[in-house]
């Protein structure tokens, strides 16, 4: 399965760009689904279609779907669920404000990528769209498999251990203090189910050959800051970027007045846009005299980004993020982040995991064997890849 990841700063086109993907892929033979996983999602309205949680046929080979948080909640999480509430009914709280409160904040983002896993698995589809949330929720989505297994490993996998084995001595002492029960395995068994399936659907979003992310941009200051941004921890998260869009440009036959100051401004963003993110191709989309709403306007969209019937699947550019070069006694490991300085990487090693923070995001990268062993020794940036070097210390102790 293909997978494209669209993200963007919100309201900048993201969603009409997945669709007009989607109809693209469909009208070329691909069984194609576009999937929405913002919590304010706005797919339907972009088809002009009633969409529900379960995929919804749009056209010949083309599905739509918007992810239903309370419905993922139940088929995948009941026992936690009811577990929680149990929890919070013994603390006072009403059923029906104990049942909202059990879906704990940050929920959807991995309900969507549970949703993405059980697609993959089920292989129903030939291409996956993610019509995602905007880009800070969509970086911690992508996140998530990265900083979950670290808790995982370190903190849930021993209590969970101790937990099961403790709850036959405790629970005749505890419930009737507390008014509920310790969680069962059932109840314990669950995150860590989730993590298993998160931990696959990694090895997806990482592989280039499978899935890439396409930045939506609008020609604008804050915009194009927020694009750098994401495309750099994207890259830190190791997955790679293939395509920029760059939309709503004031067409060069709008000749009122009122545009010219626009269209000048726009003109110097546009370059920087093709400066900035090279040597990532970029496609240009027109501001449209029309909303882009309805199957009739996203046909004209689709043959602006796609003409000649252009195949969407196809890989634009291959990026590579993360790479381990050798240079005699000395490794060093290469991490694409464009458009940072060096000064804003923060960077410590704690056992065989190097920890990199650029500003509020986080990556504690599982090294490769060659260099857990070894000490990082100095860092440089050099086009737009952060090298660090690591030595054994032992050679310099030797010599």
């Amino acid at each position: 399965m293909r997978v494209i990841l669209m993200t963007g700063k919100g309201g900048v086109g993201k969603t009409s760009v997945a669709a007009a993907t989607g109809l693209r892929c469909a009208e070329l033979g691909y069984r194609t689904l576009v999937l929405s996983t913002d919590p304010a999602h706005s797919l339907a309205d972009s088809f002009d279609l009633e969409l529900g949680h379960e995929p919804k046929e749009v056209r010949p080979n083309l599905w739509g779907a918007e992810l239903d948080a309370l419905m993922e909640l139940e088929g995948n999480w009941g026992a936690v669920k009811r577990y929680i509430t149990q929890v919070l009914q013994a603390r006072g709280l009403e059923g029906v404000q104990a049942e909202e409160l059990a879906i704990l904040p940050g929920m959807d983002e991995i309900f969507g990528l549970v949703r993405m896993k059980r697609h993959y698995d089920e292989g129903e589809f030939d291409v996956l769209i993610i019509d995602s949330a905007p880009t800070g929720t969509a970086l911690r989505l992508l996140s998530l498999p990265e900083v979950g297994g670290w808790y995982m490993r370190k903190f849930y996998k021993p209590f969970q251990g101790i937990s099961v084995a403790l709850r036959p001595l405790v629970e005749p002492i505890f419930r009737p203090i507390a008014g509920f029960s310790l969680p069962d395995k059932e109840v314990m068994d669950a995150p860590y189910e989730f993590y298993e399936q998160i931990e696959a659907l990694e090895k997806v979003l990482t592989d280039p050959t499978k899935t890439t992310v396409r930045l939506v941009m609008n020609p604008e200051k804050m915009v194009i800051k927020e694009s750098l941004r994401a495309h750099a921890y994207l890259s830190l998260y190791n997955v790679a970027t293939d395509l920029v869009v760059a939309n709503r440009i004031i067409p060069e036959s709008v000749s009122d007045p009122f545009f010219q100051g626009w269209k000048a401004q726009q003109q110097g963003y546009r370059q920087e846009i093709h400066d900035n993110f090279l040597p990532l191709p970029v496609k240009e989309v027109p501001l449209y005299s029309q909303e882009m709403c309805g199957l009739e306007s996203l046909d004209r969209l689709k043959e602006t980004l796609y003409p000649n019937n252009e195949d969407p699947t196809q890989i634009y550019y291959k990026e590579t993020t993360l790479r381990v070069v050798q240079k005699q006694n000395q490794y060093s490991l290469e991490l694409y982040l464009p458009g940072i300085a060096k000064n804003q990487v923060e960077l410590s090693k704690t056992g065989d995991e190097l920890n990199i923070r650029i500003g509020n995001h986080r990556r504690n990268l599982v090294l490769p064997q060659a260099l857990a062993a070894l000490q990082p020794s100095g860092a440089t940036m050099e086009d737009d890849y952060l090298k660090i070097r690591f030595s054994d210390p032992s050679f310099f102790t030797s010599a």
